[in-house]
């Protein structure tokens, strides 16, 4: 036996001598007895054999690989791979390798055979430290995958094609740069959809299989540059390779990221064709209450998410040192490839790949690679991606107008046609773009193309063009557009004109001819709305220039209003509109505020918009104006809002009639304007003849309201309280003369004051009217209580009186619930002024219904209030003051004061007894009880003042008052209020004129004090007297005072 077998091995290594003198016939029998060989048990023969055949098929494979594969020698082969030795491993490799060549091998299906046996020895040659080994049997895996004909399905089983997916993911992982080139070659091969098309698709496997090739790629170190390269561009390198070629390693890594890329533009063509079959979308043998993970959707998210945090970043960092046309080719076509994968992605991809410079990227390739008829494909590859990028861009701009969304198909029509011929550097393309000799049809749309690029770059903050430069060659474009009597298209104006706005801070003004030119085009578009760009740079554009100014800015300014807050700036999603803002843009606050500072023009123009634009534009330029005006509280300002508000009302009530709001529906609003302008912080200004005139006007308004008017009611009051109180004594003499001749005013005045005693909904009893209809009664009892005071002041004639009823204000004191503060506090100045005033005033008639009973001798003297309403009153003022509100704590004390005196002038007992009330001691204690030194509120001081007044030792006894000094005297005067000094010395007065101290101690310390207090100034605070309360105009002092 031994001796056969000695002589099988001479024969065999005879065969490879013979074959090379062809003198092997390849006959039937020599291919049994190589069969019979593969079987034998002898490891040494099979080997041999297997050699011999090798041999043989290097030799001649086309004479004799077909008589092998007949005789099934592949079947004996595929056989052999479940061995350990390494020895008949390689050589069955290299002999099933050159039997791949043969296209028989793959008709008989040994490949469909094999393929499970071969899987099965790769995953153990994983185990081996065999590199060579391993790449060998990738190899054989590579070109299995590469030839296997699409009708012949390879992995007739699931499971086979999983551990393939994994044998290739281990693979991949290899620290042998020569595995992982050989693996990432099978891994292109294995992404095809005829080896992976039968279901369950394994999108899991696929993915794992996607994320190690790209994390293998990423994990590679980019190559080194021997010498610095003169750069052409910001991105690319430039300059020619070294002398010294590149090293292996370095080859190795090229290769390896080129086949990554492949195999990853595989793994996108492979989704790109499951989206046309509805079976591989998902996998139909999740259960239907499973999340379903492993479907086609998932695994197109996966591509984009893997593409943008892992193959981007690596193919950019290869590519600064050395830039490969064949590379960047396949690079550009996987991204243009992702907008079709995720379609719902494509505008964020889009706007994230142009924010990232790669439209800059592109150009820079097509100009240093694809100048003439040179790398024609990589030319393709980036117009094709350019073109798809820029159509998503633009569209995601399209969404955010009003139809007709024409712009879309022009930009498609001028990408196709003349992205291919764009292949200028940055100077060559400025140049191109200035052209000002006569331009072609072709050349006017490359320079379109240009424009539309460079638009589009810009608003993704990609800046690559000098500013200054480009702004001068948009100039140049647009004199060559109207020196030829062309009108380009509106979105290619667009693009021109937003260019130019971008670029201005940067370049000098334009002149004369060129702004002839804008205005010219912009004259010829029907809606403006087809050139705006939704930037501050370009409302600032339009408002610098006043030939632009005057001609557009309403209708620019309008355009800017209606996308704040509802938009945002180009590029930007109009649902993210809190964000309207470009990041180098949001912490300057509005745009429009500065440019209101630098003319008047502008302000006038929005106070056009208040009367004439929607509703919600309206109340955006009421924001912006009333920021404007609370930064910027210029007289100048106030009096040029008011005199052309003036003219506005004027003409509206002349057009209108007897129905005003009809005719503008922006009414309030303009009235909440004309409340705003006026000065807050002078109380002594002269009224001018536009401010009678107004006051005038917006009385007569009044009159043609009814009560359901709440909010031009409302701003209205609030202006002529305001107008009342921010004035000299001799202005509002005059004021209130026009007021009160306004018949149709105090007729509603009437009315609105009896809203007051409405029955409210059984749900609310307590609660009062809504809040508009309380700040609008607030609103009506300040202006009564303000008119009444000045009429009876001047004396000045009265055309109709108003009539309140007494028993229902107190009523309403009682029963207003706490919320309602400021409006009890607007009925206690009302009632505070009847008091003053004796019950006299020629405005107001207060009347208390009838009992049917003859008055009291104490009601008489107390008319037209009786003894028990004055006990009502006092405690309803003590009730709340317990509330412990600020602005209803003065409104009460002053009422109360108010009050007492009026006591005192009719029946000074009752006026005693009110003032001697022990209850009035609980609530003295408790007003204290807020904290330490709560009894220097001015408040507390005027109550207690009150108290001292009329010797109420049953509610402050000389030992409280000693308590008082002697901490008083502790305190230091400089951390207190104007408004506490006052009240204090006020205080101290009383005490020293009644002498309600006994001992000297005491008086010293008031003599003391009143010295301190004497030092220093007692002048009014200086603080804004003028407020806005809940929607309502309220003066600090005519409360208080």
């Amino acid at each position: 036996m031994g001796e056969l077998r000695l002589v099988s091995l001479r024969c065999l290594r005879i065969c490879p001598s013979m074959s090379s003198l062809d003198l092997c016939s390849g006959t039937a029998s020599g291919d049994w007895h190589e069969a019979q060989l593969l079987l034998s048990r002898d490891e040494t023969l099979q080997v041999a054999s297997t050699q011999c055949m090798a041999a043989v098929l290097v030799h001649s494979p086309v004479k004799y690989a077909a008589a092998f594969i007949h005789a099934d020698i592949p079947e004996f082969l595929f056989e052999r791979l479940s061995c350990a030795s390494e020895a008949l491993l390689r050589a069955a490799y290299s002999c099933l390798l050159l039997l791949t060549e043969e296209r028989l091998f793959f008709s008989k299906c040994h490949a469909v055979y094999g393929i499970e046996a071969l899987v099965r020895s790769l995953k153990g040659i994983l185990q081996l430290n065999s590199p060579e080994l391993l790449k060998q049997g990738l190899m054989l895996f590579t070109e299995i995958l590469k030839r296997q004909p699409e009708e012949i399905q390879l992995f007739t089983n699931s499971a086979t094609c999983r551990d393939a997916s994994g044998v290739l993911r281990e693979a991949v992982s290899n620290p042998v740069l020569e595995v992982v080139a050989e693996a990432v070659r099978a891994v292109a091969a294995f992404f095809r959809k005829h080896h992976l098309s039968s279901p369950p698709v394994p999108y899991g496997e696929l993915q794992a299989l996607v994320q190690a090739l790209l994390d293998r790629c990423a994990d590679l170190s980019p190559p080194v540059s021997q010498r610095p390269l003169p750069s052409c561009g910001l991105l690319l390198p430039g300059g020619h390779p070294p002398n010294r070629g590149p090293s292996r390693a370095v080859l190795q890594q090229r290769d390896i990221l080129w086949g990554a890329l492949e195999g990853f533009q595989n793994a996108c063509r492979l989704a790109i064709e499951f989206r046309n079959e509805p079976s591989a979308w998902e996998n139909p043998f999740t259960a239907p209450s499973t999340e379903k993970e492993d479907t086609l959707e998932t695994f197109s998210e996966f591509l984009l998410s893997a593409c943008d945090s892992l193959c981007i970043p690596t193919v950019m960092r290869h590519s600064e040192q050395a830039t490969q046309p064949a590379l960047m080719e396949i690079f550009l076509s996987v991204l243009s490839s992702l907008f079709i994968i995720v379609p719902h992605m494509k505008e964020k991809f889009s706007k994230k790949l142009a924010s990232s410079s790669f439209i800059r990227l592109s150009l820079e390739l097509k100009a240093r690679f694809c100048c003439g008829q040179s790398h024609l494909a990589l030319n393709q590859a980036c117009s094709s991606f350019l073109c798809s990028l820029c159509l998503n861009l633009f569209s995601a701009l399209e969404e955010t107008r009003p139809p007709p969304r024409e712009g879309l198909s022009i930009v498609s029509s001028i990408l196709q046609h003349s992205l291919a011929q764009v292949n200028t550097r940055g100077s060559e393309s400025l140049a191109l773009l200035s052209d000002s000799l006569y331009v072609d049809e072709a050349a006017r749309q490359r320079q379109y193309c240009l424009l539309l690029l460079l638009y589009l770059a810009y608003i993704h903050e990609d800046r690559f063009m000098p500013e200054a430069e480009l702004f001068s060659a948009v100039r140049s474009l647009l004199l060559s557009v109207q020196d030829q009597g062309e009108r380009p298209p509106p979105v290619i104006f667009r693009a021109a004109l937003y260019l130019l706005a971008i670029c201005q801070d940067k370049a000098e003004p334009l002149e004369k001819a060129p702004l002839s030119a804008i205005r010219k085009i912009l004259e010829g578009i029907s809606d403006l709305r087809l050139v705006y760009s939704h930037h501050p740079c370009t409302l600032k554009f339009f408002l610098m220039y006043p030939d632009l100014l005057s001609r557009f800015g309403h209708c620019m300014l309008e355009l800017w209003l209606s996308w704040e807050d509802g938009g945002s700036p180009e590029g930007e999603d109009r649902a993210s509109a809190a964000s309207a803002r470009p990041a180098a843009l949001a912490d300057h606050g509005d745009p429009l505020l500065p440019i209101l500072k630098s003319g008047s023009s502008v302000l006038l123009i929005l106070l056009d918009l208040v009367y004439s634009s929607p509703m919600d534009i309206a109340r955006k330029v009421l924001t912006i104006l009333k920021t404007f005006l609370k930064e910027n509280e210029d007289i100048q300002v106030g009096s040029l809002l008011r005199g052309h508000f003036l003219q506005i009302l004027q003409q509206l009530l002349v057009e209108s009639g007897a129905a005003p709001l009809q005719a503008s529906s922006n009414l309030p609003l303009l009235l909440s304007l004309l409340f705003l302008v006026q000065p807050k912080n002078e109380t002594q200004r002269e009224l001018d003849s536009t401010d009678l005139k107004l006051l005038h006007q917006v009385s007569n308004l009044c009159g043609k309201c009814s009560l359901d008017h709440v909010e031009m009611l409302l701003s209205s009051f609030n202006f002529l309280y305001w107008s009342l109180h921010q004035t000299t004594p001799g202005s509002r003499k005059r004021a209130v003369a026009v007021l009160l001749s306004s018949t149709p005013l105090l007729t509603l005045l009437q009315k609105t004051l009896g809203l007051t005693w409405m029955e409210p909904a059984p749900a609310s009893a307590l609660l009062g009217p809504p809040t508009k209809e309380t700040a609008l009664l607030c609103s009506g009892w300040l202006l009564t209580a303000s008119l009444s005071a000045q009429q009876h002041l001047g004396g000045l004639e009265v055309h109709q009186t108003l009539t309140v009823e007494l028993d229902k204000v107190l009523h309403t004191l009682a029963f207003r619930k706490k919320k309602a503060a400021l409006f009890s506090a607007s009925i206690l100045r009302f009632l505070r002024t009847a008091l003053e005033q004796n019950f006299s005033s020629a405005l107001v008639m207060l009347v208390s219904s009838d009992s049917g009973q003859s008055p009291s001798p104490e009601d008489s003297a107390l008319s037209p209030l009786s003894l028990q309403q004055v006990l009502f009153l006092v405690v309803s003022l003590q009730n709340l003051l317990v509330q412990k509100d600020l602005l209803l704590s003065q409104a009460v004390v002053g009422c109360l004061e108010a009050l007492v005196d009026f006591l005192q002038a009719r029946s000074p007992d009752v006026a005693r007894h009110v003032a001697a009330q022990p209850w009035n001691r609980f609530l003295l204690f408790t007003l204290l009880d807020a904290g330490d030194n709560s009894f220097l509120s001015p408040e507390i001081l005027r109550l207690m003042t009150l108290f001292v007044r009329f010797r109420s030792s049953s509610v402050l006894s000389q030992d409280d008052i000693g308590y008082v000094l002697q901490e008083t005297a502790k305190v230091n005067f400089s951390e207190l209020s104007m408004a506490t000094l006052q009240a204090l010395s006020c205080f101290l007065l009383q005490v020293q004129s009644t002498g309600s101290l006994s001992n000297p101690a005491l008086s010293m310390t008031i003599r003391t004090l009143g010295e301190t207090l004497s030092e220093r100034s007692l002048a009014p605070p200086r603080r804004q007297d003028l407020v806005c309360l809940g929607g309502v105009a309220v003066s600090f002092s005519h409360i208080r005072d």
